[in-house]
C-alpha cells in the first residue's frame, strides 16, 4: 500500500509517483478485488481499436518494467459489426466471455440487473454512414445512452470510458457529458496521445502565460485531426487562468493552406514559423529528398510532398492562438510547439508514438481507463474530450463552408486542468 510517508520518500528519491502507477500498485490492495467489465464495440480485429484497448485487460501490458495484469475480468461483450477477420468470436472462446445481440443484454449479462463493474466504449472502425461535413457516423452516442439507459432502469451507475472523441454531433457529445453528471459516474474519454511518451519528457508549466501553440502531425480529418487537437489541448489547458473555451475557427485546406505558410505570422493569416520549425526539428520522420538527408525541408519541397495540406486555425476566450497542421509526406507523427511569453526559444516537444505490436500509447490509455474503473474518477477533465469535440466538428464545418471563419460560442467551455502531469514517463 502506498502511504503518504513512502509516497513523499519517494519524490525525495528523484521518481514521482504517477496515478498510472498508483492503479498499478492498487492491484495488491483490497480496494481491487476483481471487478466485471463489458466492452461494447463496433468491431473487434486485428489493428482495430477493440485489439488495442479491450485486449490489455485480457492479457495485460507492459508498464515500469513489469507486464501488469489489470484486476478486472472482461466477462462480457456487445460487437456491432463482425467482418470476415472478426477476432471477437476467437476472444470469446479463448477467454470464456458471451458475446451478447444487444448491449442491455451485454451489460445484465444475461440477467435482469446491471451485472458490471464498468463499461468499455470503443466506438471507430466499421461501416458506417458519412455525414454532409466527410466525418463518420460511429455510433458512440448511440452505444452510451443504451448504456446510460440501463444505468436509469437499474437505478445504479458505474464509471465509463469512451475511446476517442464523444460524437461527430456536437449536441450529442454535450448530452453525454450532461448525462454522466446526471448519473453521476466517472466518465472519461480521448486520445491516446495526451498519455503517451513524449521526447523530450517535458509538459507546459503550470500557469504559463501562452501566447500561440502550433502542432504538426499526420493525418486526415475527423480522425486524426482529433488526436493533434488533443495533443494541442492537453498542452494549453496548464495555462494561466485555465481552460476558457474557443471563440473561433478557420480550417483551410490545399493552397489556402501555402499561402497562410507566406503569411509567416497569425495576424498576417498564418503561424509563427519558429513553432513551425520547433516541430519539425522535433519529428523523427522528416522527409528527406531521394539522395540525401539531414536537410531541413525548403518551401517548394514541403508543396510538392504534401498533396493535401490542412490546417485548423481557431482562437481561444483569452486571446491565445492556435493552429493544427496535418501534412502528410513531410512527417509521419505529431510533434508540438508553444511560445510562452517572455521566453526566446519556443518550447517543444515529439508525442512518441511506439510502433507495432505492442503500441504502448494504447497500453497508456488504457491505464487511464483502469484508474477511472478503480477509482470511480476520472484523471483528466472529461471537458477537454468536450472542447475537442466541439473543434473536430468546427473544423470540418468550416472546410465544408468554404473554409470560412465561424464563430464557436457554444465552446465556451471553461475548467482546469490537474497540476499533475499526466503523461508515461517510464
Amino acid at each position: 500500500m502506498v502511504t503518504r510517508r513512502t509516497f513523499l520518500g519517494t519524490i525525495g528519491a528523484g521518481l514521482v509517483i504517477g496515478p498510472q502507477q498508483l492503479a498499478a500498485t492498487a492491484a495488491t490492495t483490497e480496494a481491487t478485488k476483481q471487478k466485471r467489465l463489458a466492452v461494447v464495440t463496433t468491431e473487434w480485429r486485428y489493428h482495430s481499436h477493440a485489439w488495442h484497448m479491450a485486449e490489455r485487460f485480457l492479457v495485460g501490458y507492459p508498464i515500469n518494467g513489469r507486464w501488469h495484469r489489470p484486476p478486472l475480468d472482461v466477462v462480457a461483450a456487445y460487437v456491432d459489426q463482425k467482418p470476415e477477420n472478426d477476432l471477437s468470436r476467437k476472444r470469446s472462446e479463448e477467454f470464456g466471455f458471451p458475446i451478447y445481440p444487444s448491449i442491455a443484454e451485454t451489460l445484465r449479462c444475461g440477467g435482469d440487473k446491471l451485472a458490471v463493474d464498468a463499461v468499455l466504449i470503443i466506438g471507430e472502425h466499421g461501416d458506417y454512414p458519412k455525414s454532409e461535413f466527410e466525418q463518420t457516423k460511429y455510433p458512440r452516442y448511440e452505444f452510451f445512452k443504451q448504456v446510460t439507459d440501463v444505468f436509469r432502469q437499474d437505478g445504479r451507475a458505474v464509471p465509463v470510458f469512451n475511446d476517442k472523441h464523444l460524437s461527430w454531433k456536437w449536441e450529442w457529445a454535450k448530452e453525454m457529458v450532461d448525462i454522466s453528471r446526471e448519473l453521476n459516474f466517472a466518465f472519461t474519454a480521448g486520445s491516446s496521445l495526451p498519455v503517451t511518451w513524449r521526447m523530450p519528457a517535458i509538459d507546459m508549466p503550470y500557469g504559463a502565460e501562452i501566447e500561440e501553440l502550433l502542432s504538426v502531425s499526420i493525418g486526415s480529418i475527423d480522425s486524426y485531426d482529433f488526436h493533434a487537437l488533443e495533443v494541442i489541448q492537453c498542452m494549453a489547458e496548464r495555462r494561466r487562468g485555465g481552460e476558457t473555451g474557443v471563440v473561433a475557427m478557420q480550417a483551410l485546406r490545399g493552397d489556402a493552406v501555402w499561402k497562410a505558410m507566406e503569411a509567416g505570422s497569425w495576424s498576417g493569416g498564418g503561424w509563427d514559423p519558429r513553432l513551425f520549425e520547433a516541430c519539425l526539428s522535433r519529428s523523427q520522420t522528416l522527409a528527406q529528398p531521394e539522395t540525401f538527408s539531414h536537410r531541413y525541408p525548403t518551401p517548394a519541397q514541403i508543396r510538392e510532398w504534401v498533396k493535401d495540406p490542412i490546417a485548423y486555425r481557431f482562437e481561444y476566450a483569452d486571446g491565445v492562438k492556435a493552429t493544427m497542421l496535418m501534412m502528410n509526406g513531410l512527417v509521419g507523427d505529431f510533434t508540438f510547439a508553444a511560445r510562452l511569453k517572455g521566453e526566446l526559444e519556443p518550447l517543444s516537444t515529439l508525442f512518441y508514438l511506439p510502433p507495432t505490436p505492442n503500441v504502448t500509447y494504447s497500453a497508456s490509455l488504457m491505464s487511464k481507463a483502469e484508474e477511472t474503473f478503480l477509482t470511480g474518477k476520472s484523471p483528466y477533465p472529461i471537458e477537454r474530450t468536450l472542447l475537442t469535440t466541439g473543434l473536430v466538428e468546427a473544423g470540418v464545418r468550416s472546410l465544408g463552408s468554404g473554409q470560412k471563419r465561424l464563430e464557436t460560442p457554444h465552446l465556451a467551455i471553461r475548467y482546469e486542468a490537474p497540476r499533475e502531469s499526466t503523461f508515461a514517463r517510464s
